[in-house]
């Protein structure tokens, strides 16, 4: 027989599965595709997942905005480098781009896959984007010294 304790925790985590925010689905599919096409939205990540080792909650407000003009990283790294950083304070995933190519691909299952390359950020190959219709994003990036490292997480309008 199990104790208590075990369904008043069950109970507990279903609480908060079905109390738990749902930015995603507070913005409509016409808001995303609009922000998406128009390439005026932020990705924010929720979840790292690194090549090698254990997948990451995110506690603290990590993004890639993506404007016409201007792309934005701030985002954490987990994982191997294969050379290290000039600036021991540099770690993470931060830049900023101006020129850049942005290639987006509308998906048979719906959605949108988006390529991003970076031309003035040295060691930053790519970003792969897959974005579903209801916001919900997952993001690949590709680093000429790094492992590559994948987040989960939801797209939002740029304000």
């Amino acid at each position: 027989m199990r104790s208590p304790s075990v369904f008043l925790y069950m109970a507990f985590l279903i609480g908060i599965s079905c109390s738990a925010p749902r930015e995603a689905q507070q913005t409509s599919r016409a808001d995303i595709r609009s922000a998406v096409t128009g390439q005026a939205y932020t990705f924010k990540a929720r979840n790292a997942e690194p090549a090698r080792g254990r997948s990451r909650i995110l506690t603290s407000e990590y993004e890639l905005r993506v404007s016409k003009d201007t792309l934005i990283a701030h985002l954490p790294y987990f994982g191997r480098a294969y050379t290290a950083p000039m600036d021991p304070g540099s770690g993470g995933i931060n830049f900023t781009s101006v020129d850049f190519s942005h290639s987006l691909t509308e998906r048979q299952s719906g959605g949108w896959q988006i390529i991003i390359k970076p031309n003035d950020v040295r060691d930053i190959q790519q970003l792969f984007l897959t974005i579903s219709e209801d916001g919900y994003g997952s993001l690949q990036v590709t680093d000429n010294n790094r492992q590559p490292i994948s987040f989960t997480g939801h797209i939002e309008r740029n304000k």
